[in-house]
């Protein structure tokens, strides 16, 4: 998923985004409402993790904004006030998830994980396609029973392409899905992912090119 943390400690931001981008995910980082509001305006995001007490514009104006919007965007808000009533307030200005400071990472994880497959059309948890066999909780791939090494770009490309069910998914969408932000659309990086991918996936070929398209799988 494509994820957007908007935290103005920078230790705790980098932090986060370190612990999701174990789980393959794309991270940007914000440190305050402003600079959200500007990737929110040019990036799509499946979620944004958003502290609520944020320095130019206040998280709860940028929770407003998303809603406004409406935005296919999850908002998982962040705070340091744990009260019920602070709580109650941050959901009702359509936050999807609340969760008080300090908090487990792992649990963080999975309310985000959550929030993902609610923006999304409902998915198996185990996504399959000719032979292939995809286990986003153990980020596990096989092929007819051979289990595939790959890295976190490669599973979460692969991902895509299986969640398209052998549609043509274009390479623009796959780098705003599995790269973050400071991804050069001109350097290859898809195209390359796609080369080690395939080598790793064997024959009979998979992944085939649509020119001028994108990609999709057989």
């Amino acid at each position: 998923m494509r994820v957007l943390v908007v935290e103005d400690e920078p230790m705790l931001a980098d932090a986060i985004a370190e612990w999701l981008r174990e789980d393959a995910h794309a991270v940007d980082i914000a440190h305050d409402g402003g600079a959200a509001l500007e990737r929110i305006a040019v990036h799509s995001y499946d979620v944004v993790v958003l502290d609520r007490d944020l320095p130019v514009v206040h998280g709860d104006d940028v929770c407003h904004e998303l809603v406004s919007a409406r935005a296919d965007t999850r908002v998982l808000m962040l705070t340091a006030a744990a009260e019920v009533t602070d709580r109650v307030a941050g959901l009702s200005l359509g936050a999807d998830d609340y969760l008080a400071k300090p908090f487990a990472f792992p649990e963080l994880a999975a309310r985000i994980q959550s929030l993902g497959r609610r923006c999304r059309p409902a998915a198996p948890p185990v996504l399959r396609r000719s032979g292939v066999t995809l286990d986003p909780a153990r980020h596990e791939v096989f092929r007819d029973g051979r289990y595939l090494p790959l890295s976190k770009k490669e599973f979460a490309v692969l991902a895509e392409l299986l969640r398209a069910d052998g549609a043509t998914v274009s390479a623009e969408h796959l780098l705003e899905k599995a790269w973050d932000e400071h991804a050069d659309p001109f350097t290859g990086a898809v195209r390359l992912t796609i080369l080690k991918l395939r080598r790793k996936l064997g024959d009979p070929p998979l992944v085939e090119t649509v020119t001028g398209v994108g990609y999709r799988l057989r």
